[in-house]
């Protein structure tokens, strides 16, 4: 398979970039000290794995959930080398450790009441007895609550920084897939926006999380909300599909009503970058390709 084929992705991390390869995923990190630091890890997806898992709606969850764990890593390990050499040189004890992973764990628990439990009491409170009806302003509550939590925290200062490195990870993943030259100059040129993004995927979510939650009718009992819950790894697989699917040349226009209000919610996620950030996605995507790294390389994990 050509390079050009091969379907990489990534994020931003606190001053930097992490991406992903089918076979590694990089993260590097511009350093207080102005150096590019990078680490490498192998990385191959239970789907890639293990064949019969390779299905559709399955694979959509699969790979959120290893999204979710790699994501996590690389902002861990993003957050250590931000840090300034005096912090860095303090131990991390098992207890430090066992306090981040629960604050993680929190935070998932807290956008999952976020943006699916508080939405469903407030649509109680209205006290609708259509189903449709129901599950129509329960949809609009969740989109309604997810946009007002962007627009939140892209008033937050230092999110900027992040939302220039996710620029930069959308024009760098942008310049690899038209074949050219990974360089700061090429990358430029290219959009900030990228239809196979987490933001647009989130908006795909909400609009099929209404879909889906219209089929199972009014909830009445704590069974019935239990059941939505236990749904959204399947509207997770059924909102991976999607974009997939319009990520093909074929049928990326009549998928465009969909994926437009994702791209137009980038605007937001999403800020032009400068060179050096550029220089970050472009490392962290040489690395993940195993191609030979110029800048300091830490070990695997």
């Amino acid at each position: 398979m050509s390079e050009k084929r091969i379907s990489v992705g990534g994020q931003a991390v606190i001053e930097g970039v992490m991406m992903r390869s089918p076979t590694y995923y990089a993260t590097a990190v511009r350093t207080p000290q102005g150096n590019i630091v990078i680490r490498k890890t192998r990385f191959v997806g239970l789907t890639r794995r293990c064949k019969y898992l390779n299905i559709p709606i399955l694979r959509g969850a699969i790979n959120l959930i290893e999204t979710l764990i790699v994501g996590v890593k690389s902002l861990s390990y993003s957050a250590e080398q931000a840090m300034d050499e005096d912090s860095k040189t303090q131990k991390r004890s098992w207890s430090s450790n066992l306090g981040i992973a629960g604050s993680v764990i929190l935070a998932f628990a807290a956008g999952f009441g976020l943006f699916f439990y508080v939405p469903l009491l407030l649509t109680e409170l209205m006290h609708v007895s259509s189903g449709l009806a129901f599950n129509l302003i329960d949809g609009m509550f969740r989109l309604a609550i997810f946009l007002l939590y962007i627009v939140a925290i892209s008033r937050w200062k230092e999110m900027k920084r992040i939302f220039q490195y996710h620029g930069a990870e959308h024009k760098t993943i942008y310049a690899f897939e038209a074949g050219m030259e990974l360089s700061p100059d090429a990358a430029k040129r290219h959009s900030t926006l990228h239809p196979r993004c987490g933001t647009s995927f989130l908006i795909v979510v909400m609009i099929v999380s209404i879909i889906v939650f219209m089929f199972m009718g009014k909830p009445h009992t704590i069974g019935d909300r239990l059941l939505r819950f236990a749904m959204i790894p399947l509207i997770a697989g059924i909102s991976f599909e999607f974009i997939k699917l319009s990520a093909r040349e074929q049928f990326s226009r009549f998928c465009k009503p969909a994926i437009w209000p994702g791209l137009t919610l980038q605007k937001i996620t999403t800020q032009e970058p400068s060179d050096d950030m550029l220089e970050v996605a472009i490392a962290a995507l040489n690395a993940c390709l195993d191609y030979q790294a110029v800048h300091l390389e830490a070990p695997s994990s």
